[in-house]
């Protein structure tokens, strides 16, 4: 027999307040990745882990592990979380809700008096919105699972100039540990990981459903430096057949790929396609042709395939735009990431939990990126429950009701109860 537990939500709702008030930057919520932001969050849950005593502590690349003993502690444990960092100007939801949720199960576990069979570990992770912050994947939890390179920690931080190796010295952890290629998680000592996270799309809103079961999380390929190299004319003395106008070129790849989305999109495949950046540069003037643009590409599906038919486009689509317009596209450096199924177990255990519950619910595909990805990638049998969310994500108005939460802290804490019984 499976308990009804019921989540702690007040406690979680005190939280998010807490977390509101210290992190507002008089526009939006930033806690920057291994800084004073994500330290001051990391301190807040710590001492809610200890108030419901729990055992905490902080691994050597500094994410927060708050487990409620079970009664077998050599068994393979079950780990909920997600991060507590966040873009700058960003939401108060994005990451923490998934922190919270888990807080708030093991608070309604404590409260029942059950005790799980296995340790539950909820953990708060480092640095998930790397992007914002050094531009590399998921360091925090790839760290603690062994897979972060070396070279990696190399990498800069976006505001400061300094390193994600100095960064974490300053925080107090170790990066030695994570150069070693030694790991504190992974299939041997995890049963099962479950990230709770906002929707950062309109798709539950939209449809009226508070609930999501992701079935997997996209790859990308990435271009963040792209360059279209042209000629600085003047506008009004310079006839269209001798213009070499990068910004022209630019805009007709931008709409060409668009196109070519749509077409896809008629053959069934998912994928998303973002001009991130798409601008003139700084020399550009009100009466002159622009003779430089830059831009950054962001392809991403569940299915490689897709993304790799969108590339395919783009590399047919750039020697025509070139020959007829006079430019020169410089693509740069690609970067990207592996496509991360979740595990069909898990995906499964959460349809019965919802059903069980009466809460509506429906499967579907993720479309950022999350620390779930990494785990799956490393073994991990990984979910993911998506919460109805109001005006998208990474910006200030980003919202999330109450009552969803908690329908998705009902059907976490359910799930728990039978894979950690």
């Amino acid at each position: 027999m499976i308990p009804n537990l019921a989540p702690d939500v007040a406690l979680a709702e005190r939280l998010f307040a807490e977390l509101r008030a210290r992190s507002f930057d008089g526009v939006g919520i930033t806690r920057e990745a291994y800084g004073p932001g994500e330290r001051m969050a990391h301190a807040l849950v710590r001492e809610a882990a200890e108030a419901l005593g729990l055992e905490v502590r902080a691994d050597p690349i500094g994410n927060l592990h708050m487990t409620l003993p079970g009664q077998d502690r050599a068994a393979r444990r079950v780990v909920l979380g997600s991060h507590l960092d966040s873009v700058r100007q960003g939401g108060n939801y994005d990451g923490a809700a998934g922190v919270l949720a888990g807080l708030a199960a093991v608070a309604g576990m404590r409260r029942a008096g059950f005790t799980p069979g296995r340790d539950v570990t909820v953990l708060a992770i480092r640095a998930e919105e790397a992007g914002a912050w050094f531009p590399t994947s998921y360091p925090g939890s790839r760290g603690a699972l062994g897979t972060l390179r070396p070279e990696e920690l190399q990498v800069r931080r976006a505001d400061t100039g300094r390193t994600l190796e100095e960064h974490m010295r300053e925080e107090g952890f170790d990066p030695d540990f994570a150069r070693a290629g030694r790991r504190v998680l992974g299939p041997d000592t995890v049963a099962a990981f479950l990230e709770v996270h906002i929707e950062q799309g309109p798709v539950l809103e939209a449809e009226g459903i508070p609930v999501g079961i992701v079935t997997g999380i996209p790859g990308s390929r990435r271009l963040r430096a792209g360059r279209v190299i042209g000629e600085y004319n003047h506008s009004g003395g310079t006839p269209r057949k001798y213009r070499r106008d990068a910004a022209m070129a630019l805009a007709e790849l931008a709409h060409r790929m668009d196109e070519a989305w749509v077409r896809l999109e008629t053959e069934g495949q998912q994928l998303v396609c973002t001009f991130c950046v798409l601008a003139t540069t700084p020399e550009a003037g009100f009466t002159k042709i622009p003779g430089e643009a830059v831009f950054q590409l962001d392809v991403r599906s569940v299915n490689p395939h897709a993304c790799d038919r969108m590339f395919e486009v783009l590399y047919d689509l750039v020697p025509r735009i070139e020959a007829r317009r006079g430019v020169r596209f410089e693509l740069g450096a690609e970067s990207g990431s592996r496509a991360a199924p979740m595990d069909p177990g898990v995906q499964a255990g959460l349809r019965r939990a919802a059903e069980a519950l009466g809460i509506a619910h429906r499967l579907m595909p993720s479309g950022g990126g999350h620390d779930a990805a990494a785990f799956a990638q490393a073994g991990v049998p990984a979910g993911m429950l998506f919460v109805r969310n109001q005006n998208g994500s990474h910006n200030p108005r980003e919202d999330m009701r109450m009552e969803d939460f908690a329908a998705a802290c009902a059907v976490l804490a359910r799930w728990v109860a039978e894979v950690a019984a």
